[in-house]
């Protein structure tokens, strides 16, 4: 296995007959003054013979659509891999920038990870294989008796459209209901649909309770649910303490000793630039922003007109005064109190959001 990159007699440029050697699978730097050469070993000697060959490695018909790279004049180079290079100009500060986004390495390899993949399961380390209908059936006949739940086709996963069409048809197959966008609706009523904004559509293909007589009921929608879905199929309760949670089905991806279950496999999953890939806890980013009130609200003693949110203390918009004054008329507090006298409710308003609470702003 080979070790080390090591260049003999280079040449390019301002490099003086030069030899060095480079370890492998190690983060090198290479320094040095203005117009030392550094440039002309990383890019114009090593990086270029890195590609050249790799090309030359290629069919003749892929060739002619990549630029072939002169052979730097060097006596010689071995231990050298594929390359690739980033600009040096290049100074993005989006905190979803990495080496495989910017060279965009990275959309080959979330493609060669959904093709030729192979999951396996967290639970048992066993491959997810396929799940058969008895399977499934077996699953939900094992939960509670009395057990209310909503079988769900999933035909729209995270994609933007109209879906009018799609409404039309579900319609025609005698279909009543549907999910969209976590809210039920009767299908001739679902409000009309932003096309600029992703959606979820989930067909209500049956309303079930468990009981012991269901298998052959249950049986037939699963498998008209897994017809609509593509092979995906969603259990979700519909009461109780479990009420909305949900148990995946699929008749490609399942384990089959624990019953884990994953959806399909696709390229966007392994992206953390898309919600579907990223990680519910980070969005992608790998580190979780959240704010410290002790430093939004230092003096506890202060009043809201007295400037005790200390981000918005030096502003002279009225907006947050104005967003103020409605959270107090709204809530019935007034701004003039020292923030230590609001109750703990007034505060995780001002702090976090009223939620689902609609609030009427005057500005």
């Amino acid at each position: 296995m080979l070790t080390k990159i090591s260049v003999q007699g280079a040449r390019e440029h301002n490099l003086k007959n030069i030899n060095v050697e480079i370890p492998r699978d190690k983060l090198v730097v290479i320094t040095g003054l203005s117009g030392s050469g550094k440039s002309s070993l990383a890019f114009d000697t090593i990086y270029a013979e890195g590609q050249r060959r790799y090309v030359e490695s290629l069919s003749a018909y892929a060739r002619q659509f990549l630029e072939l790279m002169q052979k730097p004049d060097c006596d010689h180079i071995d231990g050298l891999s594929p390359a690739i290079s980033i600009e040096q100009k290049t100074t993005s500060r989006n905190p979803r920038s990495t080496v495989g986004t910017v060279t965009e390495v990275y959309d080959y390899m979330r493609l060669l990870f959904a093709r030729i993949g192979v999951p396996y399961s967290p639970a048992t380390g066993l491959p997810i294989e396929s799940q058969t209908v008895s399977q499934m059936v077996d699953r939900v006949m094992a939960l509670d008796h009395g057990t209310r739940l909503y079988l769900l086709a999933p035909i729209v996963r995270g994609r933007k459209g109209e879906y009018r069409k799609e409404f039309a048809e579900l319609q025609r197959q005698g279909f009543q209901r549907v999910k969209v966008d976590s809210e039920f609706h009767e299908i001739g009523d679902v409000p009309p649909l932003d096309k600029q904004i992703k959606h979820t559509i989930e067909v209500v293909v049956d309303r079930l309770v468990v009981r012991p007589d269901l298998e052959t009921r249950l049986a037939d929608s699963m498998e008209t649910a897994l017809d609509l879905a593509d092979g995906l199929a969603l259990v979700e309760y519909a009461n109780g303490d479990k009420s909305g949670e949900r148990m995946i089905f699929s008749a490609k991806f399942a384990c089959p000793v624990s019953g884990f279950t994953i959806e399909e496999i696709e390229p966007r999953l392994f992206s953390f630039n898309n919600p579907f890939g990223a990680c519910p806890a980070c969005d992608g980013l790998g580190k979780k922003l959240y704010f410290d009130p002790d430093l939004v609200v230092p003096d506890k003693a202060i009043s809201l007109d007295g400037g005790a949110l200390a981000p918005w203390s030096k502003s002279n918009a009225p907006y947050y005064a104005q967003t103020l004054k409605s959270l107090g008329k709204h809530y019935k507090f007034r701004t003039s109190y020292p923030w230590q006298k609001l109750s703990q409710k007034i505060q995780d308003v001002i702090l976090y959001g009223s939620g689902s609470e609609i609030i009427e702003m005057i500005y």
